[in-house]
């Protein structure tokens, strides 16, 4: 593509080239973005949601996110009547189109329309502030009336049933319009290594709505256009390793003339790494890394969540822990819980606990299955391993053999959030790259568990885990802890 082809849409009449030869001097790439931004905007096909024609699909998700946000605004007015008074909430109900200006003004109905991919999880921020702004502005408004104010309890419920029932409800919006909607039609552009990396991670992460049409297409294709627009390509996933500025400018052109989504994965893999944020100075855009551990504050609220939440989780599942162990104690011989030696936090080693899913003597066994010297990296998962019980392939599925790991929370080994806690035998084996994950404390979850679990190679394993030391928070805690439960449910990746 080092040339431009006629076809694609570019305006010749549009460009001035009188003027004073200053066109005819430009250099290449310079002339290339004149022309883009001449490139004029056309729809291939007339906007309709009743005949599904044009970009419907965003348009009926929008329209059922704004439903959820209705709803969630009604809950809070419903706990407003039962907590305060039913005339401030009939007074409340003239703000209900309020909740809806103050979501479109956080951009909450159009963020997904950009990105490939985009969970509730992810805008949980936005919503803590829609709730907080819509509560703030109707408790305002009632105190100037006489029916008055909620006060601060009622005020609190208020605000907490507001962003519980807009999260649950946005889940279940997306969910159904999943279900209505087939997916988005996606071109990936590009070949070699960077492209098999992201058809790879299409297929393991796949809370994305979107299907590969056909086999990737080289950036160098003259047919390049012709193949968006004969496949009915809704979004380009440009995966090209040796991307220069003046093709990736031909390939924005010919997407905003056809009104395709574009996504464009960076191949400086290495300069845009996983600890990167964008900033601009004026209209310079600069790359800065984060190079700094957490603050203390925020490994102390995260120790302070990890005792409270395992304490009253162990308080509430005793029953089930006693049932679970007696069932693995009837459905093998040997002790209910098993224990292990694995990787803390700097490596120093834990007895690390779960339910026992294997037979009693499975590490003597291990050769069976797995010779730990002729691994090519260390780590092994085993498809059908034949040391597991009946009962084990249960506790597996679920995660419940995982509860016991509560204990070692409280106690200071782990975490309920963290890089996933290795045996000590393949931790050995650990090159220096490959002890980040050891700066943490393990969690029970974490984002191993959330993005693809069994199904992840080694290197796919440290690279999400990387990501997540180097960009640790108390909010991606918490999105990791709310996807745990779609997975555990979902199955996908337990063995």
């Amino acid at each position: 593509m080092a040339s431009r082809p006629d076809k694609f849409p570019f305006s010749e009449p549009s460009i001035d080239r009188s003027s004073d030869g200053l066109q005819a001097a430009m250099p290449p790439d310079t002339a290339t973005r004149r022309e883009v931004a001449s490139t004029p905007k056309r729809l291939t096909r007339p906007f309709s949601m009743r005949r599904r024609e044009g970009p419907w699909k965003d348009a009926l998700r929008r329209r059922l996110l704004a439903t959820a946000d209705l709803g969630a605004g009604l809950t809070s007015l419903l706990v407003l009547a039962l907590a305060h008074s039913a005339a401030a909430a009939l007074w409340a109900a003239l703000a209900l189109p309020g909740f809806i200006m103050v979501a479109k003004a956080q951009g909450l109905y159009d963020r997904d329309h950009a990105r490939l991919r985009h969970l509730t999880t992810d805008e949980f921020g936005a919503l803590f502030y829609w709730a907080t702004l819509s509560v703030s502005g109707v408790s305002l408004g009632l105190s100037f009336l006489p029916v008055g104010g909620p006060g601060g309890p009622a005020a609190l419920l208020m605000w907490s049933s507001a962003l519980g029932s807009a999260v649950a409800l946005r889940t279940l919006a997306r969910a159904l319009w999943r279900r209505t909607v087939p997916p988005e039609r996606g071109l990936l552009i590009g070949d070699g290594g960077l492209a098999d990396g992201v058809a790879r991670k299409l297929k393991l992460e796949r809370a994305h709505h979107l299907e590969l049409v056909g086999p990737a297409v080289p950036l160098e294709s003259d047919e390049l256009e012709a193949t968006l627009l004969e496949a009915r390509v809704e979004r380009a996933i440009l995966a090209a390793s040796d991307l220069d500025e003046e093709r990736l400018a031909v390939v924005v052109s010919v997407c905003r003339a056809e009104g395709i989504k574009l996504s464009v994965a960076p191949p400086l893999r290495a300069m845009l790494g996983t600890a990167v944020a964008l900033n601009h100075l004026a209209e310079l855009p600069l790359i800065e890394f984060r190079t700094w551990d957490a603050s203390r504050s925020t490994m102390l609220i995260k120790r302070t969540a990890d005792v409270v939440g395992a304490g009253l989780a162990l308080v509430l599942f005793a029953p089930l822990l006693l049932v679970l162990a007696a069932i693995v104690r009837l459905d093998s011989p040997g002790p209910a819980v098993f224990r292990q030696r694995r990787a803390g936090r700097a490596g120093v080693p834990f007895e690390m606990l779960k339910f026992r899913t294997m037979v009693s003597d499975a590490e003597e066994r291990l050769p069976e299955v797995v010779d730990l010297e002729e691994l090519e990296t260390p780590m092994y998962k085993v498809r059908s391993d034949p040391r597991i019980t009946r009962t084990g392939r249960f506790l597996r599925r679920t995660s419940l053999d995982e509860l016991p790991q509560l204990v070692n929370v409280l106690k200071g080994d782990m975490s309920l959030v963290g890089p996933r806690p290795e045996w000590m035998r393949l931790v050995e084996r650990y090159g220096e790259a490959e002890l980040v994950g050891l700066e943490m404390r393990p969690g029970i979850t974490g984002p191993m568990q959330v993005h693809g679990r069994g199904e992840l190679t080694f290197a796919e394993r440290l690279a999400v885990e990387r990501e997540y030391v180097e960009n640790h928070s108390l909010r991606k805690d918490m999105k990791i802890l709310v996807r745990t439960v779609s997975v555990v449910i979902r199955g996908h990746g337990a063995w």
